[in-house]
């Protein structure tokens, strides 16, 4: 059976189907070398470069854009092993401005990937704009679900985040690099984030289809994973939408607001599905690849305290472990969606089953970087090829059932790089948030930023 990735409904109604052959391996990959000793910033480029390579090398070949999954040992049950994946694509456009800067491919290499994607997305299937979940590669759409075969303006913003990045990159470049630039900005220009309104309705919808149009009937409001899709919908020069979208939409006119405090940490916003905790840390992950939480205000949360809180609030529920699971600890905590022992899952300190992401603290690093460098050390040093494999930790774990899958999710390999390296420089950061578009949506919006200035 295949799976799905989670998406959060009002209700904190998971859909997804089940991970197909999610057991141990039956052929383990080869054992990596792990190197003992090296200083943090060692092992930081290590992890940097190793994930960098599930872009890189573990792109599929057509398109150049990220897989869906990458299994060791070449088991799919689904034959997806070319599925690309949108919303992870636009991660993989963000690793890829950072295996050029950090020196694991030349400029050169890094542009010629950047010219194989676009020249897909191109011509790949869009519906109003916006790309599918899924995509075969030759650019038709593969159904995410039974009504899910059309647009995802999710997935799409993911991506859009990644374009963008790109396209700073690329924009003071040579007069080929330029032309480029100029490519994904009509692509971005492309999205009509307001037909997603369903009609000029106060709030955006996650999916359409030309076939069954606003069945799935998914209006993306509170708190999850969305925030980044407003904020491009604002911000867009052609297809924007109303602050009112945003404010009566996602906001829910106020409703999206809380006080409490897991284990003593402020918590403002009401997570979805989680009336006295936070959900899973992907929701503090993806919307702020590109988008900057430093600094980062509205009327409803300063976004970094928001997301550095839940981090640590993931953290200490980890620590304190209340179901008692194998190996939790300072040293190993994190819990967000990702594979799971019996399918695929959303943990979270409300959905615990005993497995550990690692992209969950290392996509925490530019939240707590000394607690999430005691997991990278530990996941590596002592847990070693367990976890650790061609393309650095791999998705999901649980040590209480011995369960260690040789598999990763694209998705959840792009915070890692992603996280890390905004963690050290800011560079995907200060990429995106160079965007004037992006700008002049914050405002609109009433967001306060130190890139604002």
């Amino acid at each position: 059976m295949k799976f799905r990735h989670i998406k959060i409904m009002p209700a904190f109604l998971l859909v997804f189907c089940c991970a197909c052959s999610q057991g141990q391996d039956a052929r383990p990959a080869a054992a990596l070398t792990i190197k003992k000793g090296l200083t943090d910033n060692q092992l930081l480029n290590l992890v940097e470069e190793k994930t960098f390579q599930y872009f890189w090398a573990g792109a599929e070949s057509v398109s150049g854009l990220a897989r869906e999954r990458y299994h060791s040992d070449n088991d799919y049950a689904q034959h997806d092993k070319d599925v690309i994946a949108t919303g992870a694509s636009g991660f993989g456009m963000m690793a890829i401005v950072t295996g050029i800067e950090r020196h694991f491919i030349t400029r050169k290499a890094g542009v010629k990937r950047f010219e194989q994607q676009v020249s897909f997305l191109e011509k790949a299937d869009r519906f109003h704009g916006a790309w599918p979940h899924w995509m075969f590669n030759t650019g038709q759409v593969k159904p995410f679900s039974k009504f899910d075969d059309g647009g995802d303006l999710v997935e799409t913003a993911y991506l859009a985040q990644g374009m963008l990045c790109a396209r700073q990159y690329l924009k003071k470049g040579n007069k080929a690099e330029k032309l480029l630039a100029t490519r994904i900005d009509n692509l971005w220009k492309g999205i009509e984030w307001d037909w997603y309104r369903n009609g000029d309705k106060n709030v955006l919808y996650w999916h359409w289809s030309p076939n069954v149009g606003w069945k799935m009937n998914f209006a993306v409001a509170g708190y999850n994973e969305c925030l980044i899709m407003y904020i491009l919908a604002a911000s867009s020069p052609t297809h924007g939408i109303p602050a009112a979208v945003y404010h009566e939409g996602w906001a829910r006119n106020g409703g999206i607001s809380t006080d409490i405090k897991p284990f003593g940490y402020p918590i403002k916003l009401k997570h979805n599905g989680a009336a006295t905790s936070v959900g899973p840390l992907f929701w503090a992950q993806y919307s702020y690849l590109g988008l900057s939480p430093k600094g980062l205000t509205d009327r409803y949360a300063d976004y970094w305290q928001e997301n550095q809180n839940s981090t640590l609030i993931n953290r200490a529920y980890c620590i304190a472990n209340p179901k008692h699971f194998k190996g939790y600890g300072e040293d190993c905590w994190g819990l967000t969606a990702s594979y799971s022992v019996k399918g695929y899952a959303g943990h979270s300190p409300g959905h615990d089953l005993g497995v550990i992401s690692p992209t969950a603290a290392l996509g925490s690093y530019c939240y707590t970087p000394g607690e999430s460098m005691k997991v990278i050390r530990h996941l590596y040093e002592d847990l070693g090829d367990k976890v650790w494999g061609e393309y650095g930790f791999y998705d999901a774990f649980s040590e209480t059932d011995n369960w260690y899958p040789k598999r990763y999710l694209g998705i959840d390999e792009g915070p890692i790089i992603i996280m890390i390296e905004n963690g050290r420089t800011g560079l995907l950061w200060h990429l995106f948030m160079s965007s004037p578009e992006i700008k002049a949506g914050l405002r609109e919006l009433d967001f306060k930023s130190p890139y604002l200035k």
